[in-house]
């Protein structure tokens, strides 16, 4: 699994002009699953994502999670994180998982995410989206499964 991970103090995901996802501050996620991912590395991700100390504290250090600070998820499936663009110029997304399997493992993610109490919005699994946020700091990080 990959995961980009945003720092937002708000974003949206809208299909077809209308919003179908949208928190007010937390995590945007935009989420890539590859073909040997399983609900192990799913449950790896969730887990390193909500404790991931990179919200201020009163000092304005990063020491503070997800958890910590009360914030919400917005969860966006995202095969192109996959998309290797090492030869010619079209990417090639050989390695992005097939949609049943990653909208299993995407699913199994965000529910890892609500078991440990976190609000989670999504957008609509292989749509066509718009992403609209506000990223603080900015503070933007790269979370990958072993």
């Amino acid at each position: 699994m990959r995961v980009v991970v945003q720092r937002a103090k708000h974003a949206k995901v809208t299909v077809a002009g209308e919003v179908v996802g949208e928190i007010e501050f937390g995590l945007v996620l935009l989420v890539g699953i590859t073909h040997h991912d399983t609900e192990e590395d799913a449950a790896f991700v969730a887990d390193k994502i909500a404790h991931l100390r990179i919200f201020e504290d009163e000092h304005g250090k990063m020491n503070l999670s997800l958890l910590d600070v009360g914030g919400s998820i917005l969860s966006i499936s995202q095969f192109t994180l996959y998309g290797d663009c090492r030869k010619g110029r079209r990417p090639n997304f050989m390695d992005a998982a097939k949609p049943e399997h990653a909208k299993h493992i995407y699913e199994a993610f965000n529910e890892q995410l609500r078991q440990k109490g976190i609000h989670i919005e999504t957008g609509v699994f292989g749509a066509m989206m718009d992403v609209e946020l506000t990223n603080v700091g900015p503070v933007t990080l790269i979370v990958e499964s072993k």
